[in-house]
């Protein structure tokens, strides 16, 4: 029996945000924009970018059990759990002590920007290392490895049903039930599905420089979280798996969103590793 890998990733308990090709389509649209002030071999690394990227959800195997377990709150944040109140920007143990501070448990609420904010912090203590020893192949991988597995999350973030308790279904209060369940895996399928390419991803985005990667990626994702209703009012009107003019704009207005996201924290990275004091 042949097994689609959001077949096997449900099968696992766990969703993912946008398959694989759409992961991979995103990141490549942001290489593609990348600054000529970073490094060519970074530049011209998009196919290995699109690799390294579904790294993420293979950790999530239901036979690697310590590794997804480890991985599987790194991916969401539920925004509605946190009651208003903001995550501390400086340690996921922090944030997690504020979640069960609101009797909530972390791995349900998720670390999503944790692990965007830790991804970031290795790839640019990665490019310091290039700096100084920029011939160094090991170096290179390095740098498009930590790039690549850090893209994942940042466009996880683009996925407005990672940022809500209403990830799969409406809760409705009093009932037990979920409406419309089963809108995640549709909303995800829909970019490699209906073939957004990288192409029209990444026309029009620039790289924008950021002052304050923790500001800026809790603003991206309350952004996204403002999108919630409309995934609901298209999939109720079936145009997740017919698509409209509206659904196509809808989800490549998202993927738009997270390439631009991705390209921003890399060159976030660039910039940062240019100030770091030495590692040893």
């Amino acid at each position: 029996m042949i097994l689609t890998v959001a077949t096997v990733l449900t099968l696992a308990g766990v969703a993912p945000a946008w398959w694989v090709k759409g992961h991979e389509s995103i990141t490549e649209a942001a290489a593609a924009k990348l600054p000529d002030e970073m490094p060519a071999f970074f530049r011209n690394g998009g196919k290995h970018l699109a690799h390294f990227v579904g790294d993420p959800d293979r950790w999530k195997n239901r036979e690697l059990k310590v590794l997804r377990e480890s991985i599987q709150a790194d991916h969401y944040l539920d925004l509605e759990d946190l009651e208003g109140k903001d995550l501390p920007p400086d340690s996921r143990f922090k944030g997690m002590e504020l979640m069960r501070s609101l009797k909530k448990e972390p791995n349900k609420v998720g670390l999503l920007p944790y692990a965007i904010a830790e991804g970031y912090e290795k790839l640019a203590a990665a490019f310091y290392d290039y700096r100084k020893d920029p011939e160094n192949e090991s170096i290179r991988m390095k740098c498009l490895v930590y790039a690549g597995n850090l893209a994942h999350f940042t466009s996880d973030a683009s996925m407005p049903l990672h940022s809500t308790i209403h990830f799969d279904g409406r809760v409705v209060p009093g009932e037990a039930a979920k409406k419309q369940r089963g809108i995640h895996a549709k909303l995800d399928a829909f970019p490699e599905k209906h073939k957004l390419t990288p192409e029209e991803i990444t026309r029009g985005l620039e790289p924008k420089p950021i002052d304050d990667v923790w500001k800026h990626t809790m603003a991206f994702l309350k952004e996204s979280h403002t999108h919630i209703d409309t995934c609901y009012e298209l999939d109720a009107a079936g145009a997740f798996e017919q698509p409209t003019d509206a659904s196509r704009a809808f989800v490549l207005g998202r993927c738009r969103a997270g390439a631009q996201f991705t390209l921003d924290i890399w060159y976030a990275a660039w910039r940062k590793s240019a100030t770091l004091p030495p590692h040893y």
